[in-house]
């Protein structure tokens, strides 16, 4: 399905993911963390699609296939929880989701969906 968003592009998914999953990396201030989760949701909404249809070129019983589709799955869910109440609990859901960010780069990267 055709869609009116940028292209994907690994190396910000990525570098947007380490702010938060690098081992020396710091807590953002409560407004960098917002923005952050902000920049980490858009990249996430603009791979899962073009996963999705790079996925479906592939065989069912394909294993990078599969892969990438539960990679979509966690990362719809975690788009769909809720923001948490406290800092701690926002900082635990946005680094969740920098993870799944950086996993679906993986996937983009492998299926060729990036530009």
């Amino acid at each position: 399905m055709p869609h009116a968003t940028a292209p994907v592009d690994l190396q910000t998914m990525r570098e947007t993911a380490t702010l938060l999953l690098a081992p020396d990396a710091e807590p953002p201030s409560p407004e960098e963390l917002k923005k952050l989760h902000q920049m980490l949701e858009g990249m996430a909404h603009v791979a899962i699609p073009e996963i999705e249809v790079a996925s479906g070129r592939l065989p069912k019983d394909d294993i990078p296939r599969a892969c990438a589709l539960a990679c979509v799955g966690e990362a719809r869910m975690r788009l769909r929880l809720p923001p948490g109440e406290t800092f701690e609990r926002q900082l635990s859901l946005t680094t969740k989701l920098a993870r799944s960010v950086r996993a679906l780069a993986d996937h983009c990267q492998t299926l060729g969906c990036a530009s």
